[in-house]
């Protein structure tokens, strides 16, 4: 892709030392044109009532009426988010199609597929965050643990017994569920399903015995006892779940990541431009309403980031992750 064909960039901007700063002081458009000034498309490269349909459609009544054009949300699902990842990659730079990116479609995906035709640096302007999802450690009933000690004790005692769901070999949810078994050193029998919906009826209904994915997948299943949570990967403990220990105080501290949910353009998109969406988000992120409702779902509202800590922190994700992905051989389907 060449950059140089657009406007200056955020990347450029930062570079010369201007920063977002200096690119909110700059026309949208070379030519003066008003952004936005026409619907904007967010594409959702997951199907329906995932967690990252939910969460782009918890701000796209907001993001609208901030930015005064209507936010349009389209599914664009397949290959574990890649599909509609790489569609926004190769759209126009013009900031009126953007992607909800996620730690599947921008962690995992790379990480697990060579071939894949995006990078989820350099093919994109990543510019905030919607929110993060505590991850937690699930168990179905049947499993004699009530504690999180107690369960790893019981992996080791069952070396290569005990099952572990997820919504596809490569996805997030595996990395999670491996960078545990290596932390704790014990082995686990990883069982795939095709999508979000079929691994959480296979461990409610007992086919395998746990699970370490998004706490909004799981959080009503746990309030109606129908999962035991034995852990989160939380800053704090979460609310909803005050006696469920962090994996930072159980001695785990790098098992203790939120996953995230953010907004990405296509590499190249004007300065100006992603400064004014990052501060659209921000300013929806930090409304009471959507503070509370975030909260009901058991997510994290987002702290301040700029587009450049953003950055920051998924380049150190896909390092660590990427060990893990070693590590423990995962391969896609």
């Amino acid at each position: 892709m060449n950059r140089t064909s657009f406007p200056a960039t955020r990347r450029q901007l930062l570079a010369t030392g201007l920063g977002l700063a200096g690119a909110a002081a700059l026309p949208a458009f070379a030519s003066g044109d008003k952004y936005p000034s026409r619907p904007i498309t967010l594409v959702v490269p997951f199907p329906p009532g995932g967690s990252v349909d939910v969460m782009a459609r918890q701000y796209t009544e907001a993001l609208g009426r901030i930015l005064g054009v209507p936010i349009v949300v389209d599914n664009k699902p397949g290959a574990g988010g890649s599909i509609g990842t790489q569609f926004v990659a190769r759209a126009p730079a013009d900031g009126y199609t953007l992607v909800a990116s996620s730690q599947s479609s921008h962690l995992a995906n790379p990480l697990v597929q060579p071939k894949l035709g995006y990078d989820p640096i350099k093919d994109f302007e990543n510019i905030a965050i919607m929110g993060r999802q505590p991850n937690v450690l699930v168990v179905h009933p049947s499993v004699p643990a009530k504690t999180f000690a107690e369960f790893v004790a019981y992996l080791k005692a069952h070396p290569g017994q005990v099952n572990f769901a997820t919504a596809g070999a490569g996805s997030m949810g595996q990395i999670n569920a491996e960078a545990f078994l290596l932390a704790v050193n014990a082995k686990g029998v990883h069982i795939p399903y095709r999508g979000g919906s079929p691994y959480v009826t296979a461990i409610l209904a007992g086919e395998v015995q746990f699970a370490l994915d998004n706490l909004v997948v799981f959080l009503q299943h746990i309030q109606a006892g129908k999962l035991r949570a034995l852990a989160v990967a939380s800053d704090t403990r979460v609310a909803q779940l005050p006696d469920v220990p962090t994996f930072k105080e159980l001695g785990f501290p790098d098992l203790n990541q939120p996953s995230w949910t953010g907004i990405a353009a296509p590499a190249g998109t004007p300065a100006a431009i992603v400064a004014t969406l990052h501060k659209a988000i921000r300013k929806a992120a930090t409304e009471p309403a959507m503070i509370e409702n975030l909260k009901t779902r058991g997510v994290i509202p987002p702290e301040e980031m700029s587009p450049a800590a953003f950055e920051k922190m998924m380049s150190d994700r896909l390092a660590s992750y990427g060990e893990v992905v070693r590590k423990a051989n995962i391969k896609p389907e």
